[in-house]
């Protein structure tokens, strides 16, 4: 099992972030399914104001180059990234068209 950590900020407007929450109160079966097959067992948000947390657990051969090409190929979930774009922004670092950022970890108690 790996286990990955992810940033991104929505857009700083109560409203949208109350829209975005609810979404994610029951995605949608296709994008749930995706998530699955590309090797990710578990998945959870977390939001501080407008940043978002992510944590990601994996199977071992988890890749994000392979989840991307399984992304760009499944027009569902091209149609929901599209969509949710509307609420997120990207962090200040990020590159042209980088969304979820990996967090580097700076410390571990064991």
């Amino acid at each position: 099992m790996k286990r990955y950590c992810l940033a991104l900020d929505l857009v700083n407007d109560a409203e949208m972030i109350a829209e975005y929450e609810a979404l994610h109160k029951a995605i949608r079966p296709e994008i749930a399914k995706s998530i699955l097959d590309s090797g990710i067992t578990q998945m959870e948000i977390f939001r501080i104001e407008n940043r978002l947390f992510m944590i990601m657990e994996t199977e071992d051969h988890f890749s994000f180059e392979k989840k991307d090409a399984m992304d760009a190929a499944n027009p569902k979930v091209q149609e929901w990234e599209k969509f949710v774009w509307k609420y997120q922004q990207a962090l200040p670092s990020a590159k042209e068209g980088e969304k979820w950022m990996l967090m580097n970890q700076i410390f571990a108690l064991v």
